[in-house]
């Protein structure tokens, strides 16, 4: 939006690119980083968290980083200025609701934590495998944690991927024993 010149002259220094910025590239990458990181936590540590916390979690986030940074796409066209260490009364309830937002979020983010300690102080044990047959590539063939060198000889890859069968396929990607491989020149 700010490509377009007179909306970036109205909009430049605003508290609008602020908005912006945070939604298009902060939140993109923290919420990813979440999803990593319960995603690949079981396999990592071998143990599982609360899948109840975990939902907590990502809703007091969500609902807390879109109160802070929605109300912020208001106050830009208004006139607020960024890099401003007060501000008229004008834009005291929007930064009000944006406030409230931040302490939601952090909300979040203490059972972020909490959920986190838990895991590791309740050490349930997590599956090879606890996404079931969402996860088909060779990782989760593995115990959690997964041993130290795992394999001493690639290993063959068998059945389908996601690539070739839905997920509500029976059939789920098996590994063959490995055997000696002929050399890079077929020998």
């Amino acid at each position: 939006m700010v490509a377009n010149p007179g909306a970036d002259r109205m909009l430049q220094d605003t508290y609008y690119i602020v908005a912006h910025f945070h939604y298009v590239l902060s939140l993109a990458a923290v919420f990813g980083i979440f999803a990593g990181w319960y995603y690949w936590l079981p396999k990592m540590t071998g143990y599982t968290y609360s899948d109840i916390l975990g939902k907590v979690h990502f809703w007091l986030s969500f609902v807390g980083a879109n109160t802070i940074f929605f109300p912020q796409h208001f106050l830009g066209p208004a006139g607020m200025p960024r890099r401003v260490a007060d501000y008229p009364d004008a834009f005291s309830d929007w930064n009000f609701i944006s406030s409230l937002g931040a302490y939601v979020f952090a909300a979040g983010m203490a059972v972020f934590f909490a959920n986190m300690i838990l895991a590791f102080v309740r050490k349930a044990p997590a599956g090879a495998n606890p996404w079931g047959r969402g996860a088909t590539t060779l990782e989760w063939t593995l115990p959690s944690p997964p041993p130290f060198h795992q394999f001493d000889i690639l290993p063959r890859v068998t059945g389908p991927s996601l690539g070739d069968a839905s997920l509500g396929s029976p059939e789920t990607p098996s590994v063959e024993e490995p055997r000696p491989t002929p050399n890079y020149h077929g020998r």
